[in-house]
C-alpha cells in the first residue's frame, strides 16, 4: 500500500494525499495523545516545513479533513519534497515521537 499519493488533479494542479488512520505510526500517534486524522497530519506537515524545509513555505496549501490529509498546488517539486519528508515520519515510530515532542515543546498545537 502506498502511504502518500501525489496526483495531478487537473493539468498543472497537484495534490498530495494520505489516507488518515492507515499509517504504521497510528498507534504511536495515539500513545502521544493525538488522533491520526487529516488535521493531525496537516500539523505534521506544517512542523516539517517550518523546522526542516523552510524553502517550501508558501509553495502549496493544505486542505485536510477527518479521513484524509491533502496538500495541493501547482508546484509539483515542492509537493514531492513534502512527500519525502512525510514518508519518513509516517513510517518511523521514533521519528514521529521526536517530531511531536519537539513541536509541543516549542508550543505547537496539533489540531486533531
Amino acid at each position: 500500500m502506498t502511504l502518500l499519493r501525489l496526483i495531478e488533479t487537473t493539468p498543472g494542479q497537484y495534490s498530495l494525499l494520505l489516507d488518515a488512520g492507515t499509517t504504521p505510526v497510528d498507534s504511536v500517534i495515539a500513545e502521544l495523545g493525538h488522533e491520526p486524522n487529516g488535521y493531525f497530519w496537516a500539523g505534521v506537515a506544517e512542523v516539517l516545513v517550518s523546522s526542516e524545509a523552510p524553502t517550501l513555505e508558501g509553495r502549496f496549501a493544505y486542505d485536510p479533513e477527518a479521513g484524509m490529509f491533502c496538500a495541493y498546488g501547482t508546484d509539483r517539486g515542492a509537493l514531492q519534497e513534502l512527500e519525502a519528508l512525510m514518508k519518513v515520519v509516517a513510517t518511523g515510530g521514533e521519528r514521529m515521537r521526536r517530531l511531536v515532542n519537539d513541536a509541543e515543546a516549542r508550543g505547537f498545537e496539533f489540531d486533531d
